[in-house]
């Protein structure tokens, strides 16, 4: 198998778990060293020392909210391994509720770690990037931000803003050599969807032509080829791994 990612220094937000352990492990397996930001440092930690430690990765407390911790995970990726070349902004959450019902709180809470985070982080790779020409941002949307949740009023305003956020900076990077593309995943296995009421499966899968959930590899092998030189003269697109729900 050719190592696409071969000598290259990843970064993933919310790497800790689900999506973007899963991100971390298949660039792991392509030959790059990653750092994971997480909000819980010790499972960033653990993930990290899972993925071969410090030779290969780092895990470091990060809260993509605040400019300066993402900063600080950019810094600790050139320190560590010498460069930048990939950052994946992965962080999210969910504070799901019917419009009516919503706290303000809750509103802000989730476009600030969503959208916010990904500016942030965006702004910070693409910084260093293009100081040395070259480089991929790869931003984690969500079919939410396509199609718009009930409950998700939150969710689905700051999914569909890093699409906007994403096809902007992909415009203001194209000419220094950097290369900023999104993901929209579907309905993917984790813990969170596997608790979902049966009802709610049941509706969702109907809505999956390919009658089956996704996987978070199959969102890890998405974002591989954006990361890579498979993706070269693609910049400012956004990619559906949804199984053709809602195409």
């Amino acid at each position: 198998m050719t190592a696409l990612l071969e000598g290259r220094t990843a970064v993933v937000t919310g790497g800790a778990r689900g999506i973007g352990l899963a991100v971390a492990r298949t660039f792991v397996s392509h030959g790059a060293r990653v750092v994971l930001g997480d909000l819980d440092e010790a499972a960033a930690q653990a993930a990290a020392k899972e993925l071969g430690g410090d030779a290969v990765a780092v895990g470091t407390r990060c809260d993509v909210v605040a400019a300066g911790q993402v900063q600080a995970l950019a810094d600790t990726a050139v320190s560590a391994f010498g460069s930048l070349d990939v950052f994946v902004n992965n962080a999210g959450i969910t504070r799901d509720a019917t419009m009516r019902t919503m706290s303000e709180e809750d509103f802000d809470l989730v476009v600030a770690v969503h959208l916010k985070g990904t500016w942030n982080g965006t702004r910070v790779a693409a910084a260093r990037m293009r100081e040395q020409k070259s480089g991929s941002i790869v931003n984690i949307s969500s079919l939410s931000g396509k199609v718009g949740m009930v409950g998700q009023t939150n969710y689905s305003a700051a999914k569909a803003g890093i699409v906007g956020l994403t096809k902007a900076a992909a415009k203001e990077m194209a000419h220094h050599g950097v290369r900023v593309n999104a993901i929209q995943p579907g309905l993917i296995r984790s813990a969170m969807t596997e608790a979902m009421p049966q009802k709610a499966w049941d509706q969702k899968m109907s809505e999956i032509p390919m009658q089956r959930v996704g996987e978070v590899d199959e969102v890890a092998n998405v974002a591989l080829f954006y990361a890579s030189s498979l993706s070269s003269y693609m910049t400012g697109t956004t990619a559906e791994v949804t199984g053709g729900r809602f195409v």
